[in-house]
């Protein structure tokens, strides 16, 4: 199947106002639309209840939508629901290896149905538990495994059709950070061997900002702004310089304000707040300005945007954990039990 060439870019995942209301009235995915390019990590950044777990659900055919369109590998979700499934991999939120099984049994059965002959998934299993670093652990009991080799298995499950596309939602929820990071290494690593597009759903700013090259925020079913973590960030108007003047009088927003690369001066008291691009090459020339205007400083300050104030910046909060919803709760909360075991 040939994927729509985009900018010249291949898109692997077309999504037309897709919509998934429940009772005829709640609407968790309300008329989203995005490209996702092949060989790209995108990511869903957003709070538990947002949508983004229903969006994957009907991505990979597992919810039929309301209304809107969608294509993921060039296949239509509700006229080739077998053909997507054969094209993608999925690692869901919740755990689902059978704890009765092995981890070596449970790759097995992952691929018998797909329908992968056993000549080629023996093979392949073998492959995949070297790859993620569970082959001394591949005769044990899943209900043996930590939370992390939980997770290393599930990558495995969700790569043993070869897909073109893999889905990860919450692929770290529950994990300690340095567990964190280790799955995020293994991840990458599985990626550049297997060439895949990954499609992620996350509420940790640090792992979207560090994985994705392109992220798009989503709140209460909608998605209010899609680009690259810098570019999110530069959206806010770039870095802001804080100074605090000793003298009190002269007012030297006007002064400041015709500077190269200043977009905005505001000032409280004595101390200015200066909102501009290349903060690293403006603030010496804001230090000097003030300078030979007989004033002296007592602070200056450089932050830049980070995504955690450009999610608030398009959502009027922060990420609201509290307020998943109750299936999204209980969900999050099994797979904490589990991830602790």
């Amino acid at each position: 199947m040939i994927v729509k060439l985009r900018v010249n870019k291949l898109v692997i995942v077309e999504v037309q106002g897709l919509t998934k209301s429940f009772n005829g009235k709640t609407k968790a995915v309300d008329e989203v639309s995005f490209e996702v390019y092949e060989g790209e990590t995108f990511g869903f950044l957003g709070p538990n209840g947002a949508g983004k777990s229903t969006t994957i659900n009907m991505l990979t055919t597992i919810l039929k939508p309301t209304s809107g369109t969608a294509k993921v590998c060039g296949y239509d979700i509700i006229k080739q629901p077998s053909d997507v499934r054969r094209s993608v991999g999925i690692v869901p939120q919740e755990y689902t290896a059978d704890e009765d099984l092995t981890g070596y049994e449970n790759l097995v059965l992952c691929a018998d149905l797909y329908g992968i002959p056993r000549s080629v998934s023996k093979q392949r299993t073998q492959e995949l538990l070297k790859l993620v670093e569970l082959e001394d652990a591949a005769k044990r009991k899943v209900d043996t495994y930590s939370g992390g080799m939980r997770r290393r298995l599930e990558l495995a499950c969700g790569l043993v059709s070869r897909p073109k596309l893999l889905f990860l939602d919450e692929p770290t929820l529950g994990l300690d950070v340095q567990t964190r990071v280790a799955v995020w290494n293994y991840i990458k690593k599985l990626k550049e061997e297997y060439g895949m597009t990954l499609f992620l759903t996350t509420h940790y700013l640090e792992e979207a900002d560090s994985v994705c090259n392109r992220l798009a925020i989503i709140d209460h079913g909608k998605i209010l702004k899609i680009g690259s973590p810098n570019e999110l960030k530069e959206s806010l108007g770039g870095d802001l310089i804080e100074i605090e003047v000793k003298e009190q009088g002269e007012d030297l927003s006007g002064i400041l304000r015709v500077l190269k690369h200043v977009k905005e001066v505001r000032k409280n008291n004595s101390t200015y707040l200066v909102r501009t691009e290349k903060g690293e090459e403006v603030a010496p020339e804001i230090i000097e300005t003030i300078r030979v205007r007989g004033f002296h400083m007592s602070k200056i300050s450089l932050t830049k945007p980070t995504l955690d104030e450009v999610y608030l910046e398009y959502t009027g909060r922060k990420l609201r954990e509290e307020q998943a919803s109750w299936e999204e709760t209980m969900a999050v909360q099994r797979t904490l039990k589990r991830a602790r075991a």
